[in-house]
């Protein structure tokens, strides 16, 4: 019975990514019009699936990996996305936002399928460039908000629960079966990415 159980939950968790990737992508930051406030900047990573996937795949990520990655990841990633943002508000370059976006889902999607672990500097470093990306993203839409200060709250917030829903989604390895399905869960978030890589090439 619950091998029974755990396949349905894999097939269902499988079969959600699969809608994901032939529903049209929604990005999070069209770099046109005027934004508002904090539920504006809330909204931003929740509503844009290229944020909102490669969040999440952070937090499953970090419980798949176990303390004390757990807690760390979803603090190194809002910190350096604020530094990726500030060189998006003062308007400093950077090459391949949207692509660098699109591959942090693939990448952190794959190593979550194939249950990668490696050093916490490693793991650190890694989802620190992606939140370059992002963090530069959320910037360049900055001068546009009507309320910038309000705007960055409300992104940052948002970012640390989707890194919370990812943590609560991966401590499905604790139960059986559960880390089979993470790994698909994973596996279909990298397969989200690779629609987000090619709309962004």
């Amino acid at each position: 019975m619950t091998t029974s159980i755990n396949l349905h939950t894999q097939c269902a968790l499988f079969i959600a990514c699969i809608l994901w990737v032939f529903s049209a992508p929604v990005l999070a930051h069209s770099g046109a019009g005027q934004v508002g406030g904090f539920v504006s900047g809330f909204m931003h990573p929740v509503l844009g699936w290229d944020h909102l996937v490669a969040m999440v795949a952070v937090g499953l990520w970090g419980a798949f990996l176990g303390a004390p990655a757990i807690y760390i990841l979803p603090v190194v990633f809002p910190l350096v996305m604020t530094l990726g943002g500030a060189a998006g508000i003062v308007g400093v370059p950077l090459v391949g936002v949207e692509i660098g976006i699109a591959v942090s889902s693939v990448v952190i999607g794959l190593l979550v399928a194939f249950a990668v672990k490696a050093p916490l500097w490693i793991v650190a470093l890694i989802v620190g460039i992606f939140a370059i990306f992002h963090g530069h993203a959320h910037g360049t839409e900055l001068p546009h908000a009507v309320n910038a200060t309000t705007f960055a709250i409300g992104f940052v917030v948002a970012t640390g629960l989707l890194h919370l829903l990812g943590i609560a989604i991966g401590l499905l390895v604790a139960a059986p079966g559960g880390s089979a399905a993470v790994r698909v869960l994973g596996a279909g978030i990298a397969i989200v990415g690779v629609k987000f890589f090619v709309g962004a090439v």
